[in-house]
């Protein structure tokens, strides 16, 4: 009755969330209470409360690391941005034509998160639309795409989500195969919305103007210093997945490490200047900016989510899925992958991957030896299925959460077309696998 139960609780706290707008109610508000609420229920239904305080606890360092790493990488760039660093990507994109800054701002964060990740990708590009874009509205439709492009990005790289990266140092996929195999079925993704929009966008976008006092307002960082701080930044971000590969430590040890030395590289930088411009241009002055209700919203969804984990509904659900359409053969494998992805969307891709790789083992041959069919498939469809919903991925989380886009915005105007480069790439992945 309390398993059941914890499924309303979560149901009636994705509903609150999903309809924030009209509600007026916060959605980390929402998620917290719901993330309380499921572990409340769960050990009241237990015999065993040491057992679920210390399932709680395993969940909670997880959760944490992923939080810390949002912290960092949050205060990364905004250090870049207070030092006007994106200066050197915005003033070399001259275009206003919607249609070809869609398709830039897409290249660029397909390819970004590949290299650093898809959820610092997005708080990167984010960054980079409000330099570009005044609208409000306009610069949402721009940040969904980016959503989309970013988990594309991250799907086909060992180190571009968190699940590919999870069945890389598993030993499920390997670093080269993956890139070969999902490379392409990745780019479809992005390109079939992005050739959709070709046609359905018009006209240019307004870039921001400076305000009277921004006219007179004098930049108190040197170009050398702007450069300098914004390839520092960008350098740090990427030297994140080189730590974790070296160490094998959570990547948010290399995001504190990156923004520790950033952090001593700015306190040298401005060491002469007035203590009101050294506020400003440090890591203690941007700390001041960072989207606090987004960081407790993913504490709160995370922590349901885990709820739900830990009382094995999802590994119920993965076995659901086994038994009643069948992973013996490709086409049943195709399938499963499919469902997974598009239920990423609404649950974190994490757990059901990681539910998956509870349920089956690295075979020698077969549909699930390393570099696999199903394991190749699931690290493409739990990447990129997310894009569905915005709080169906990292990188849409931290979109939803810097934007403010509402749920049911993003619904109407990202969702389909984010469901065709889906199927788009899986179909590209199929038939790949056809005729290769």
């Amino acid at each position: 009755m309390i398993y059941t139960l914890m499924l309303v609780v979560f149901v009636l706290g994705y509903a609150a969330i999903a309809f924030e707008h009209q509600l007026k109610i916060d959605k980390a508000a929402a998620a917290l209470i719901t993330g309380v609420l499921t572990w409340t229920l769960y050990v009241l239904a237990s015999n065993n409360i040491h057992e679920v305080e210390g399932q709680l606890l395993h969940h909670l360092s997880e959760i944490s690391s992923i939080l810390f790493f949002l912290i960092g990488a949050m205060t990364i760039v905004e250090l870049v941005d207070a030092h006007e660093g994106f200066a050197v990507i915005t003033d070399k994109i001259k275009t206003t034509n919607k249609v070809k800054l869609m398709w830039i701002i897409g290249i660029l964060s397909f390819f970004f998160s590949a290299a650093l990740d898809n959820l610092t990708t997005s708080i990167v590009m984010v960054s980079l639309l409000r330099k570009l874009i005044e609208d409000k509205k306009q610069r949402w439709f721009f940040a969904g795409m980016v959503v989309v492009a970013a988990n594309a990005g991250g799907a086909w790289s060992p180190i571009g989500d968190v699940t590919t990266t999870m069945l890389w140092i598993k030993g499920q996929i390997s670093a080269g195969a993956i890139v070969q195999s999902l490379i392409v079925p990745s780019l479809a993704t992005l390109l079939a919305p992005l050739a959709i929009l070709s046609f359905r966008l018009k006209g240019n976008v307004k870039r921001p103007t400076k305000s009277e006092r921004a006219e007179h307002y004098t930049d108190p960082t040197t170009p050398f210093e702007r450069n300098f701080v914004f390839f520092a930044g960008v350098a740090g971000l990427i030297f994140v997945p080189v730590f974790k590969t070296v160490t094998h430590l959570p990547p948010f040890m290399g995001m504190m490490l990156s923004l520790g030395v950033l952090w001593i590289i700015t306190d040298i930088l401005h060491r002469r200047k007035p203590s009101e411009i050294r506020h400003h241009l440090s890591p203690l002055g941007v700390l001041q900016k960072i989207d606090t209700p987004s960081v407790l919203f993913f504490l709160g969804i995370l922590l349901a989510v885990a709820s739900l984990q830990s009382m094995g509904q999802l590994g119920d659900l993965a076995n659901a899925l086994d038994h009643s359409i069948g992973t013996d053969s490709q086409n049943g494998v195709y399938v499963v992958g499919l469902i997974i992805g598009l239920l990423s969307a609404i649950v974190d891709n994490v757990p059901l991957v990681a539910a998956a790789m509870g349920m089956y083992e690295v075979t020698e041959t077969g549909l699930f030896m390393q570099d696999g069919t199903f394991w190749q498939f699931l690290a493409y469809c739990a990447g990129t299925g997310g894009s569905a919903l915005i709080i169906g991925s990292a990188a849409g989380v931290a979109v939803m959460g810097l934007e403010k886009i509402p749920f049911g915005w993003y619904v109407k105007n990202i969702t389909l077309l984010a469901l065709v480069g889906y199927i788009a790439g899986a179909g590209v992945y199929i038939l790949q696998n056809m005729l290769f």
